[in-house]
């Protein structure tokens, strides 16, 4: 039961891992380079989309992480697991104090309504993710390691 768990919250996590990493280096880059407003109505789009799934996603795969950690306490590669733990919850801390607050608004945006810094804003919240994305990037490398 505990190679199931281990196995899945990996592939959970991986693939946030996955998504974040191209929301940082694929699509965002996409959207930049979009013409006129489309890039901006872009990441709107996507604030709004993503924001409600990457919640449940953050918060699920760092309660997988919980469980394999207690489940799992006296076999190898558990500080590996309590660490990534750790990580997890140091990317959750960053997303509600630096970037949900930034999404939230710009989820909100048009080309009527946008304030006129947006770019740099949007450059502040790409900077955090960047960030975010290395965070959890050492957290799934830890769970790896921890199933060898």
């Amino acid at each position: 039961m505990l190679n199931a768990l281990e196995v899945i919250t990996t592939v959970v996590v991986g693939l946030m891992v996955g998504v974040e990493f191209s929301v940082a280096f694929v699509i965002n880059r996409i959207l930049d380079a979009l013409p006129d407003d489309s890039g901006q109505l872009g990441r709107a789009h996507g604030g709004r989309m993503l924001g409600a799934v990457m919640p449940v996603w953050y918060i699920g795969s760092l309660v997988l992480v919980g469980i394999w950690a207690i489940a799992g306490w006296h076999h190898d590669g558990a500080g590996l697991v309590v660490t990534a733990g750790a990580l997890l919850i140091l990317s959750v801390i960053m997303s509600i104090l630096l970037l949900v607050p930034i999404n939230n608004q710009g989820k909100t945006w048009t080309p009527e309504n946008r304030p006129a810094d947006w770019k740099e804003q949007m450059n502040r919240w790409d900077r955090y993710h960047y960030v975010r994305v290395a965070v959890i990037i050492a957290a799934f490398a830890l769970l790896v390691t921890a199933l060898t």
